[in-house]
């Protein structure tokens, strides 16, 4: 038997629609090509996470287990079943589109489904049910033109029912619903909630009362919408993560074993990539970086959105940091600092930062004129900090002694003498006894008041800048260098420097 290059075409056509049909990816990549491009690989993770969570191939083999996604389908008999996901994606990377095709590929599947969308006001929800409503709706206009009823042609809105916020399908009495938050859904049950965007900006985000509200409304009035059999409704929840506070903060902390977490940061520093350089390059990441950071509100807008990082002030050790515009200086311009120091933490371990301070003593303030922030190896950081010194004109450097920065302390000097032919700086190592966090703690206010850094701090030193503002008071911090490194500064400011401190001899070398 021949087959024509019609009915090839034609054979090609229909594998492409059950394909659309039975998995997710492909019904993006169909419906709009142009924009699930095939470069774009966190568009495709993103939509093979949702067909694995709409097929219930996400599980785990107890509460205390981590969640296992089985894109096979081949999940372990008993294995708890995921029905909770939250989405963390940088703004404008589609996970809002994504997320109305898949509303749209659930009703074309199951035409029983009962979707319920929240977000933060009637104009947002309005406009995701109207891209859902229209995106079934669409009518074909050119024979190349992909629309919804290629894949799902039973599949029609209700006629006489398609207001854009509240509508059923032909042969069903409701299957959308799309509110913002405050919105009634009385007697509307959903077998699927979406929620996007609870929170719609970072203004609202510190503002404990709208929180408060939000959070009532979304545990109260919306979470008991609920028409799945067994009661096990799917429930999405794509947000910045805003605040410890916010409704995503507050169920990641009463019930976070319940959801698999899928997050997205915008760069990954130690690969140097972008997550899609044709919808963020590195160019625009870093123009939008210096000046986001040009001050402690935009800063933090910032790193949530495109790095998941909390705008969360009250769960910050540091408050606010201090800030200067010009070095003290006298009518001839000489600067009038007591002495020019600088206060070193080696790495303890490979996973830990160098952090090495240079700053300049006045009037019982420290201002900062320089900052080594790295997780370099000791055979750049030694010669970088040499360098660091040496360009400061810093006088006495003080090095912890801890888990080798004697050795270090040593490398130093001997790269302050040998390469910059200079003895000016007198380096002190020291072994530092009292306890880290302690310390951290115990100092917070002494940093916040004796500290000043220049204005643009946070584009001249971005890493350190983030390791400050965003360590906690309470809880587990990942690192720890960076307060550490500027607690050692204040305690040798004001004088009250209880390390056991040594002038390396370096006569034997």
């Amino acid at each position: 038997m021949i087959i024509t290059d019609k009915e090839l075409l034609q054979l090609e056509k229909l594998i492409e629609l059950e394909e659309a049909e039975e998995n997710f990816y492909s019904y993006c990549t169909y419906r709009e090509p142009d924009f699930y491009k095939p470069h774009r690989h966190h568009l495709e993770k993103l939509c093979n996470i949702l067909n694995a969570f709409y097929y219930g191939w996400i599980a785990k083999e107890s509460k205390e287990a981590e969640w296992q996604v089985f894109y096979d389908g081949k999940v372990p008999e008993g294995w708890i079943i995921c029905n909770k996901i939250m989405i963390n994606m940088p703004p404008q990377h589609g996970k809002s589109r994504t997320l109305v095709n898949f509303t749209q590929w659930c009703l074309g599947k199951n035409n029983e489904e009962r979707i319920i969308t929240a977000s933060y006001n009637d104009t947002q929800a309005g406009e995701f049910a109207m891209y859902t409503r229209d995106g079934i709706q669409e009518v074909k206009n050119l024979p190349e033109q992909h629309v919804f009823s290629d894949v799902f042609p039973d599949t029609k809105i209700k006629k006489g029912n398609a207001s854009y916020q509240k509508w059923a399908l032909e042969g069903q009495h409701f299957n959308y619903l799309g509110v913002g938050v405050g919105g009634g859904v009385t007697g509307k049950g959903a077998t699927i909630r979406i929620v996007d965007d609870l929170i719609k900006d970072a203004e609202e985000a510190i503002n404990k009362n709208i929180l408060e509200k939000k959070w009532r409304w979304y545990s109260g009035t919306y979470s008991s919408r609920n028409s799945a059999e067994g009661g096990a409704v799917r429930e999405i929840f794509c947000a910045t993560p805003w605040s410890k506070d916010d409704p995503q903060g507050i169920l990641k902390a009463t019930e976070g074993h319940k959801w698999f977490i899928f997050q997205m940061e915008v760069y990954d520093k130690e690969k140097d990539e972008m997550l899609c350089p044709d919808l963020l390059s590195k160019e625009e990441y870093i123009d939008l970086k210096e000046r986001s950071l040009r001050n402690e509100i935009t800063a933090m807008i910032f790193w949530a959105n495109y790095h998941n990082k909390l705008v969360d002030a009250a769960g910050r050790l540091y408050k606010e940091l201090k800030t200067y515009e010009h070095l003290p200086k006298d009518n001839q311009g000489n600067l009038l600092f007591e002495s020019i120091e600088n206060y070193t933490d080696t790495a303890d371990t490979g996973e830990d930062y160098l952090c090495s301070i240079c700053y300049g003593v006045y009037d019982g303030y420290a201002y900062v004129l320089d900052i080594y922030y790295t997780q370099d190896g000791m055979e750049i950081t030694e010669k970088e900090t040499a360098r660091m010194l040496f360009e400061n004109d810093v006088r006495l450097a003080r090095i912890e002694s801890n888990n080798g920065g004697r050795g270090f302390a040593r490398n130093v000097e001997r790269e302050l003498k040998e390469k910059y032919n200079t003895r000016k700086c007198t380096v002190k190592w020291f072994h530092q006894s009292k306890n880290k966090k302690a310390r951290i703690h115990t100092n917070s206010a002494s940093v916040q008041n004796m500290v000043l850094f220049p204005v643009d701090w946070a584009n001249r030193w971005s890493d350190y800048y983030e390791a400050m503002t965003t360590y906690k008071a309470k809880g587990k911090n990942t690192h720890d260098d960076a307060p550490d490194a500027t607690t050692g500064i204040v305690e040798n400011v004001d004088k009250n420097n209880i390390a056991t401190e040594q002038v390396l001899d370096l006569s034997a070398w």
